[in-house]
């Protein structure tokens, strides 16, 4: 595992001293845990997951797998689920008028729908010719 936990560092460009900091842990313990002399405990990979979410705790742990996990709504930790609002819910006082869509060229494959996330955890789903409110 001190590796895959060297292999992060780097990935995030962030030094040893760094991550103590941020995980609030002894500096020399992430030395010790990067030179194979420790093992990391159970405290120090809670820290980990909850600072670094979008890090893959399988592939730290096991090395199977992706450094990262995909984006998803499930990523989220239980307490701070997303919160699912439909766009034809929203307050219409503080929504803007949707202004027309460029028409993009004809391919052989149609849109579907488009979802876009919000940094709140919310997200709306809009579909191709559909009416807007």
């Amino acid at each position: 595992m001190n590796k895959r936990l060297q292999q992060f560092l780097n990935a995030e460009n962030i030094s040893q001293s760094q991550l103590a900091d941020t995980l609030d842990v002894a500096r020399a313990g992430v030395s010790h845990i990067i030179a194979g002399r420790n093992r990391p405990g159970f405290d120090f990979l809670e820290s980990m997951a909850l600072h670094y979410p979008q890090l893959s705790m399988e592939w730290l742990l096991t090395g199977k797998g992706k450094m990262y996990k995909e984006n998803s709504l499930f990523d989220a930790p239980y307490d701070e689920a997303p919160q699912i609002r439909d766009s034809q819910t929203a307050n219409p006082a503080t929504k803007a008028p949707a202004a027309p869509l460029p028409q993009a060229p004809k391919s052989a494959r149609d849109v579907d729908h488009i979802v876009i996330f919000y940094s709140d955890n919310t997200f709306e789903t809009f579909k191709p010719g559909a009416a807007t409110v």
